[in-house]
């Protein structure tokens, strides 16, 4: 029996060992296949997931690897720099560019992406991903330069590197990587063309800066006059403004010192008469109660004394006496409170029109005060204003005299110059220089002998010839000699330099005398008729 308890008992001990270890190896095998992801890798977990897809991405979180079923990979999430030399890359006008760059792609932790990088990339060394991710990039870089020109690769960067991250991304995409950033070095090509594009955008820009420091200057000097003008004439506004305020806070002082005056008085007066209706208020109060007491007095006095000597019917009379003497003192003093009311009206009545009056007063001292100094101020201001209009004329007179005599003195200044340079160049003959300046102002000669019948209103002119044929040399004489002679009535220009002792050169001629003839007289003279 004993044997059977134990035997029983070591059966039971053996299978509670079973269950316990049992229980242990399920918890290490659970410990051991439940795979957590790192923050900086991407769980693949491959073999009998269900359904259609070849592998399980996780980013992040846990998962339970079945034993024997299922297996599991990471993939790396750290950045792969990769340096492409981009050379020889033929542009949109067939100019061949090169473009160093440097990309740093990884891969992606977007679903499908991921996805694509455990069926591409799975197993694969950094470097191996990296061959492949170059030979896409330069593939799409290629492409991208082939589709825009050099002015369009190197001015608008923005858009070069914006078509660079479409391709490259939408390439690298496909084997689950995704491009990080680029960083385009330079950018040269082997004829020289961006150099000479920059050598142009060099010079445009020196030349515009030169312009815009000559503007800058001259803004400058605009802006200096402009400023000094605005200040001289702020500082004239703010002097005449603190003058006119000046004159309107004196103004206003003046006239509330008079309107507190007027109301001092005013209010004195008001409260003298206030206090004195008061005073005989209270005086006629107390008279009155004063005299009611007396006779209340009186009454109970005598009514004690009739009640004492007389009895009741004593009593009886003095109570009438004290009803007449009562109605007579009700009537005294009603009179008297009528007549107290009567003077408190009339003291009010004074007191109302002695305010009515200083009222009126004040107002109208106020208005008459107001309206002299609003005139003073009207006709100060009048007479600063032509005041600084004169100020302003004079001025502007002076400054005009001043530019003219600055004028005349430059020319005057210039003429000696010449005159002196012309004297310089004479040498010995200073005698030539007068004639100089003669054949300079030869012209202006000229024209003022032309002057003198230019204004001649001649409308028709008839000349009656004496049919000599033009042998006499009078007035009478033919057309010709008509004109000759009104043309030699004009001063000569010899005669002219005689008689300013000026001696013409030889190439003006000479004046020789004319023969002494004497002229026939005409059968038939005739005045010209105009």
């Amino acid at each position: 029996m004993l044997a059977q308890v134990s035997g029983r008992g070591l059966g039971i001990l053996i299978l509670v060992g079973l269950f316990v270890l049992l229980f242990f190896v399920t918890l290490v095998v659970v410990v051991r296949q439940y795979k957590r992801c790192p923050s900086n890798r991407v769980l693949v977990i491959y073999g009998k997931i269900g359904g259609e897809r070849t592998a399980k991405c996780m980013h992040g979180g846990g998962i339970f690897v079945v034993p024997l079923l299922q297996d599991f990979q990471y993939l790396s999430l750290e950045p792969i720099t990769i340096d492409i030399e981009l050379s020889s890359a033929l542009s949109k006008k067939n100019i061949r560019v090169n473009v160093p760059s440097t990309f740093t792609i990884g891969i992606s932790t977007q679903p499908d992406i991921m996805n694509n990088a455990a069926e591409r990339l799975l197993g694969l060394q950094d470097r191996d991903i990296a061959t492949q991710a170059r030979d896409i990039i330069l593939g799409q870089m290629r492409l991208v330069i082939a589709t825009l020109s050099i002015e369009e690769i190197n001015q608008d960067r923005e858009k070069f590197l914006d078509l660079v991250n479409k391709n490259v991304n939408f390439e690298l995409n496909k084997i689950g990587l995704e491009m990080i950033n680029v960083n385009i070095r330079d950018i040269m090509d082997e004829s020289g063309y961006i150099e000479a594009l920059g050598q142009k955008a060099a010079a445009e820009a020196i030349n515009q800066a030169e312009i815009d420091k000559s503007n800058a200057l001259r803004e400058g000097a605009i802006g200096t006059a402009t400023a000094n003008r605005e200040k001289n004439v702020r500082v004239a506004e703010q002097t005449a403004q603190a003058a006119i305020g000046e004159k309107e806070a004196e103004r206003d002082r003046r006239i509330k010192v008079a309107q507190y005056e007027a109301e001092g008085v005013s209010g004195e007066a008001t409260a003298a008469r206030e206090r004195e209706i008061a005073v005989a208020n209270q005086t006629a109060i107390a008279v009155q109660g004063k005299k009611q007491a007396e006779a209340e007095q009186r009454v109970k006095v005598a009514s004690l004394e009739a009640d004492a000597v007389s009895g009741e019917n004593q009593s009886k009379a003095s109570i009438a006496d004290y009803e007449a003497t009562l109605e007579e003192r009700r009537a005294e003093a009603k009179r008297r409170g009528e007549v107290s009311m009567a003077n408190a009206q009339r003291d009010v009545l004074l007191a109302e029109r002695d305010r009515e009056k200083a009222r009126l007063e004040k107002e109208q001292i106020v208005l008459q005060e107001i309206e002299r100094r609003k005139i003073e101020i009207d006709a100060e201001a009048e007479a600063d204003r032509i005041r600084r209009i004169a100020q302003g004329q004079a001025d502007a007179t002076l400054a005009k005299y001043k530019a003219e005599a600055e004028g005349v003195q430059q020319v005057l200044m210039a003429k000696a110059s010449g005159y002196e340079n012309l004297l310089t160049i004479c040498g010995d003959r200073k005698d030539i220089a007068p004639s100089l300046l003669i054949i300079e102002q030869l012209p202006q000669l000229v024209a003022e002998q032309v002057k003198a019948i230019q204004n001649l209103k001649i409308d028709k002119i008839t000349v009656w010839d004496s049919g000599n044929g033009g042998e006499g040399n009078g007035a009478g004489g033919s057309t010709s000699q008509f004109l000759k002679g009104l043309i030699g009535s004009l001063p000569p220009i010899h005669e002219l330099a005689q008689q300013a002792g000026i001696e013409l050169p030889d190439v003006m001629g000479k004046v020789s005398q004319a023969k002494d003839t004497t002229t026939k007289p005409q059968a038939n003279p005739q005045t010209p008729e105009a």
